[in-house]
This record gives C-alpha cells, structure tokens and sequence, in this order.
C-alpha cells in the first residue's frame, strides 16, 4: 500500500498554494523547435527562482498537427507545494505562441485565445498544411480571417515573420519566438535570464542568441506586417537585351507583343529556356504570336488582349509537362543540396542524408522512350504487362550517394532527347488540339475562348496526378457546344473550371456539368 507523504505519521500537513500560475501553450510542428522552446522557458522561470512545469501533447504527424506543449510558471514559496495543470484550459491560457500563422487560428477555435487575457505571439509566415496542398486548386487558407479574428479574440497581438529573421540569423524560428516572448514583457524576467537560458543549452548558442535579439527588438520597433495570402508572383518586365544572341532574339520577339502581355511572356520564356532550350521558348513565341495575331483580328485591344495574355501563361504551362526527365532534372541540380540544408537547420560540420521515394510506372518509362519504340511496347499488351510488373513498384532511393545520384543525372541528361520521346509527341498533339479549339470558338465568343485556354490549368503533375488533371479537362471542355452560343458561355466555364479544382475524384464537377446540362440542353 501507497501512503501520500501528506498524510503520514509524525509529518506536519503541506499547506497547497491558491495562487494562480502564469500559463503558457506553445503550438509547433516538428522541426520548429517547440520542445527547446519550452525547455528555454522553463529554464528561465527556474533562473528567477520560480517553480515550472511542462507538458507536451504531440500532433499526428508533421504538417497535420502541431504539437502542444503547455507550461505553468508560479513564483516559489517556502512550505508551499503548487498544484500546476498538465492541459491547458480554453479561456484560462494567458500567452500563445505559435510558429506558423493558421496555427494562432487553430488555437482561437480550440478557445485557447480569449480577449480578457491572452497574449497572442505568432510568426505571420505560412508553412502550408497537408489539407492545404492536397486541394487540386488552390487550397490555401485565407489568412484574413485569422487576422481579423485575433482582433477580437486576443488580448494583446505580437506578429511578424520570425522565420525569416531567423534564418537571416543562421537559427530556427523557435529562438526568435523566445526572443518576442521576452521583448513582450508578458512574463517578469530580465533579459538577462532569458539569454543564460540559452547559453546553458550549450548547442547552437552564438545563432540563438542573435536572433532572440533580433525577435526581441522586433517587437520593440512597435512595426507591423499585412500577412498575404500566398507569395506573391513576381513577374518583371522584359529587359531589352542581355547580350546573348539567342536570347536576345527571344526578347525582340517578346516586345512585338502588346506591353500588357510583355511580362507574362517573359515568364513564359524563363520557364521554357531552362526546362530545355532557347529553339523551345522561339517556338512557343511562334505559337503565342499566331493567337495575337487572332485576337487583334477579333478586336482583342478593347478585351485588353485577354486572350493573348491567357495564352502566354497556359501556353507555356502546357509545354513545360512534367516527366521523369524534369523530376531528374530537379533532383540533381546543384542547388538543391544547399537549399535542404537551410530548411532543415543542417550545419556544415552535418552529413546530410537524402531518401527519395519513387513509383514509376511502365507508362512513364515508355513515354521516356523514343516514340516508335515506346508505341511498339504499349502495342503488346504483354510485353507491356511484364515490364510494368518489374518497374512498377514503390522505391526509397538515397540520392545523397553516388549509385543513385548518377542514376537520375543520367536520366536527366536525356532532356536533349525529350523532344522526340512519346510522351512529348502526345502533349504536343493534345495542346495543339486544345488550341485549335479556342481559336476556332473566339470569333464566337471572346470570353468563352479566354476561359478554354484557362481550363489547361487542370492538367498538372505526372502519372496518376496527370491522368485525373487530363480527365477533368476532357470533361469541362465537353461543355464548350452548349456554351458556345451563350454570352456568359465563358463565366459558366470558368464555373466549371473551380468546380473541378474542389476535389480530387470530381464529384463537383459532376454536378456542375448537370447543371449547365440542364440549363442550356434543347428539351
């Protein structure tokens, strides 16, 4: 039998504290350093003499749950013994901090946020959520409702970007956070007691210590930040020359075009030059000045050449596909390595290890192959069938060594070769066909022709991926004879187009092809 000390013989009864803690929930995902960020609290309250305690509920999985770690602070008292939570409590937290923005909203739904006392402190930068990148479309939450929200929900609001700044710092984003909960003045310590609570770490020191200053005298400055919705795209003008004469010939091409457009077609160039080549990107501007030259004849200077500046994105869109070629182009480039290292904190005395997973299937492999050959392996089901069984099976490669590294190098060297593969030879095929159709309803109907070059941002990705994204566009544009002669043809399209971004399997397209059945159908 257990006997509790309190109630034991010849000792005098513990008297329990009744004063009310100082309550603290961190919520971050894996990688940002909430459990070091707690640690640095705690020590810190222990430095100043009080009593801490932390406790932590992990998420599911990284990008699907952040982990919770709640802290309780009490000053000490002598003969006092303090009973501290292990949960927190909605409308009894008086600090939050979060490290990414949607995480400060997830905490205002779970009412951990409450205007009578609750400091909210969060980075203003986004680290998009599985639900977020599982959408076909753009599925990103829009951060002006958690903004608009913390004005009502919070007591006090301390955000920026602490994830830059402390990159900018060579740390993570959980000592800059340390850094704006000490510059808040939320909890009565010294920064000196915040400072030796890093030093004491003993890892990393010189790093976190610069940016918990530069959190600190973030919050200081009193400057605040607009959270945007996503990165915005930056699309420069075209400069006249950059003296290479392929490129310069490509430029030329590019300022015949309406200065409206001029922009986009850079971007269009840009893409091209690098998935392949400059003879790439001259054809593209072929093509792209063939559609200005249609929608000058159809009056498009009044439209703001709509169609001309829709073409220049999708256009390029539709010929920079993705193939096993691009993805080994990507995975091998020299940068990538470099990159890695600074999104996972890596230090240059770190190895760094790279495991890649990969599913190619027999249809991919074949559409890599020259066209005549890679037809002649479809066209014998069997053959076909026993190479799919050999190569069509899930593999976790390490392309931080040598064997895999060149395996894909040598893959990606094939982009030379791409242009006479199968898989290009039915791309080129299906975005001619996708052309010659919008260019044949734009006497029509302008608008309706803008939204069938739209609809090409349904075809995205490789294998699995793509064969849905080609599914769905077949599909929307079946629409185009009912909609051609209506004059909010091109809305209805563009309707549909959103419909099919909803969700993978296209249930709402579905409804919405009924719908514009029902409408426009001769009964």
């Amino acid at each position: 039998m257990t006997i509790h000390p309190s109630f034991a013989k010849d000792l005098p009864p513990a008297r329990l504290s009744t004063d009310k803690p100082i309550s603290l929930a961190i919520l971050a995902m894996g990688g940002q350093g909430g459990g070091v960020l707690a640690d640095w609290i705690v020590a810190s309250a222990e430095g100043a003499g009080w009593v801490a305690q932390s406790t932590s509920v992990p998420g599911v999985a990284q990008r699907t749950g952040a982990t919770i770690y709640y802290l309780e602070l009490l000053p000490a008292q002598s003969g006092h013994a303090p009973i501290l939570s292990l949960m927190p409590t909605p409308g009894d937290v008086d600090v939050v901090l979060a490290a990414e923005f949607m995480e400060a909203g997830r905490s205002m739904l779970r009412g951990l946020v409450t205007p009578d006392r609750t400091t909210l402190i969060t980075s203003s930068h986004r680290s998009y959520a599985v639900g977020e990148k599982e959408v076909p479309g753009d599925g990103v939450g829009d951060p002006e409702s958690v903004v608009a929200a913390a004005g009502v929900a919070a007591k006090r609001i301390v955000a920026f970007d602490m994830q830059t700044l402390a990159e900018k710092n060579g740390s993570v984003i959980s000592a800059t956070m340390f850094g704006a909960l000490a510059g808040s003045g939320v909890l009565p310590f010294a920064r000196e007691t915040f400072e030796a609570a890093i030093r004491a770490g003993g890892k990393g020191v010189e790093p976190s210590l610069r940016a918990f200053a530069a959190g600190f005298e973030r919050v200081g400055s009193g400057a605040r930040e607009i959270v945007p919705k996503a990165p915005g795209k930056d699309l420069p003008e075209p400069p006249a020359t950059v003296g290479v004469p392929a490129l310069d010939a490509l430029l030329a091409h590019i300022h015949a075009l309406p200065e409206s457009v001029r922009p986009m077609a850079f971007a269009g160039v840009k893409r091209l030059v690098d998935y392949q080549d400059a003879a790439y990107a001259e054809d593209y501007l072929t093509a792209l000045h063939a559609l200005h030259a249609q929608d000058r004849a159809q009056g498009g200077a009044e439209k703001g050449w709509a169609f001309t500046e829709a073409a220049a994105k999708y256009l390029a869109v539709a010929m920079a596909y993705d193939d096993v070629v691009r993805v080994a182009d990507l995975k091998t480039r020299s940068a990538r390595t470099p990159r890695i290292r600074r999104e996972v904190g890596a230090k240059d005395d770190q190895i760094l290890g790279l495991t890649e997973y990969m599913h190619p299937r027999m249809e991919e492999v074949a559409g890599t192959l020259p066209a005549r050959i890679g037809r002649a392996i479809e066209d014998r089901p069997k053959l076909f069938a026993a190479l799919d069984r050999l190569v069509n099976r899930g593999r976790r490669v390490r392309t931080d060594r040598i064997h895999w590294f060149l395996a894909l190098y040598c893959v990606a060297g094939l982009k030379r070769f791409r242009r006479g593969s199968l898989r290009h030879q039915r791309e080129a095929e299906h975005w001619t066909r996708w052309l010659r159709l919008a260019s044949e309803v734009l006497p029509q109907n302008y608008d309706l022709a803008v939204a069938i070059l739209s609809a090409r941002r349904l075809v995205k990705g490789y294998s699995d991926t793509h064969a849905r994204g080609h599914s769905k566009f077949d599909r929307v544009l079946s629409a185009v004879p009912l909609l051609r002669p209506q004059a909010e043809g091109g809305a209805w399209l563009h309707r549909l187009i959103k419909a099919a971004l909803l969700d993978e399997e296209g249930k709402a397209l579905d409804g919405a092809l009924l719908t514009v059945a029902s409408a426009y159908e001769p009964i």
